[in-house]
């Protein structure tokens, strides 16, 4: 029998993981009725400072921030590869695994969506999966040009009508917690708490370790 499980993806560099991640993640996982979310921390995000703390404590964080929250996972291929955290490679590394069937769903931030254009093989993204958009209200640009024609022929105006393994895009109106992983380095270089920022379990590893510090 296939597998129809209908998947999410959320990658990020997740330094550290917080309850802004979190909430968006199930939200999403809710609303479309998914059977999981991955979290996918990334190794060498090409679009991105070089994470402060090692790949491996960011991923002890995001095992620790979703374990016996259903339905979100942790994925980790992205840190077992020795090379830039390329989306194409991934959703490619999951069709070889899971078949052409199974329902993905990519989500991405609107200013990562904006910057499309400049991802490896951006163009390809489609072909494997389903791109789900996190609209913020306060998100007022317009899609760049070398999106429009891909806006018109391929978004959804309802993400529930998602249909198919993938090459769609459709977006979700979310209102963002306020808080941001630069936010949450800052505070705990100055010493001071982030207790119900992150949850209580990443809080105790992020202590337990000393991460974050000013000296670090």
């Amino acid at each position: 029998m296939k597998d129809c499980r209908r998947i999410g993806l959320f990658g990020g560099t997740f330094d550290p993981v917080h309850i802004g991640h979190l909430r968006s993640a199930l939200e999403v996982a809710e609303l479309l009725e998914l059977d999981e979310l991955r979290l996918l921390p990334s190794a060498r995000p090409p679009h991105r400072e070089t994470p402060q703390v090692s790949a491996a404590q960011r991923l002890a964080m995001v095992e620790l921030a979703v374990q016996g929250v259903e339905p979100l996972r942790v994925d980790d291929r992205e840190l077992r590869r020795d090379k830039p955290s390329y989306t194409i490679d991934t959703l490619e590394s999951l069709r070889g695994e899971l078949g052409e069937q199974v329902p993905l769903y990519l989500l991405v931030g609107w200013d990562a969506f904006c910057g499309l254009p400049t991802w490896h093989r951006w163009e390809e993204l489609l072909e494997h999966c389903h791109i789900v958009v996190l609209q913020r209200p306060d998100a007022d640009s317009e899609a760049p040009e070398a999106l429009r024609d891909l806006l018109a022929a391929r978004s959804v105006a309802d993400p529930a009508a998602l249909s198919g393994a993938g090459g769609q895009i459709a977006f979700v109106w979310q209102t963002p917690l306020a808080v941001s992983a630069t936010q949450i380095r800052a505070v705990l270089a100055q010493g001071r708490s982030v207790r119900f920022l992150v949850p209580d379990a990443v809080l105790n590893y992020i202590e337990a370790h000393g991460l974050y510090r000013a000296s670090n």
